[in-house]
């Protein structure tokens, strides 16, 4: 496996591989043919390599630089981005290294499943950039991604949507939902809006006044 190379000043989504659960072959090779910068968070290095995928960037905190280089060999050339501060996760890391490079948009493969606590960073993970990068965390059953403040994408009739609040969003009002809302408030714990779903086939209106919420497209 191998990705497509071809940018255009940035303009195409970045691709990081971080290190939760694998998704499918064919779902990582869709990404691969549309995000040719691939960065790789250097956890997952050896299980991205033992599928021939080839990589733009690896970061991380790495035990030895030296080891690093020995397993790209052959790879030609591969950026080494050593992040030694412990103050934020690798992802943070990445994406941090993103927009510094000028990328405009990334999607997230690998995030989620195996250990929850780095799910659970992940997906939070994405409010702290609105505004800075476009981000898209993708796996076999879900896309998961910030909601601007005012927001309309068609769907077909029965797609589930959750809309997850980080803490308190207010002013929440939706068209075209089985729930639909109507200036109402999503708080965490108390209130979320999960496994929603659309009523008919068309454009779906969210809008929202304050907080961050991030939507989730989700398929079994």
């Amino acid at each position: 496996m191998s990705s497509h190379h071809f940018v255009r000043d940035k303009q195409e989504a970045a691709l990081i591989i971080a290190n939760g659960e694998a998704c499918s072959a064919e779902l990582l090779g869709q990404l691969l043919e549309w995000n040719p910068f691939v960065l790789v968070l250097d956890g997952a290095l050896d299980r991205v390599l033992d599928l021939q995928i080839r990589i733009d960037a690896v970061l991380g905190d790495f035990d030895s630089a030296e080891n690093i280089e020995k397993k790209l060999e052959g790879m030609g050339i591969v950026k080494i981005i050593h992040t030694p501060e412990q103050e934020k996760t690798d992802l943070q890391k990445g994406i941090d290294y993103l927009v510094a490079d000028g990328h405009k948009a990334a999607n997230i493969a690998w995030a989620t499943g195996r250990r929850a606590d780095h799910t659970f960073n992940n997906i939070g993970t994405l409010p702290q950039y609105a505004g800075l990068i476009d981000l898209m965390m993708v796996d076999d059953y879900s896309r998961i991604y910030n909601l601007p403040k005012i927001f309309k994408k068609w769907y077909p009739a029965g797609t589930h949507i959750s809309l997850l609040p980080i803490s308190k969003v207010n002013g929440v009002v939706t068209k075209n939902l089985a729930f639909d809302m109507n200036d109402e408030s999503l708080h965490l714990p108390h209130r979320s809006g999960s496994s929603n779903h659309v009523v008919a086939d068309g454009f779906v209106e969210i809008s929202y006044s304050d907080g961050h919420l991030l939507m989730m497209e989700c398929w079994d």
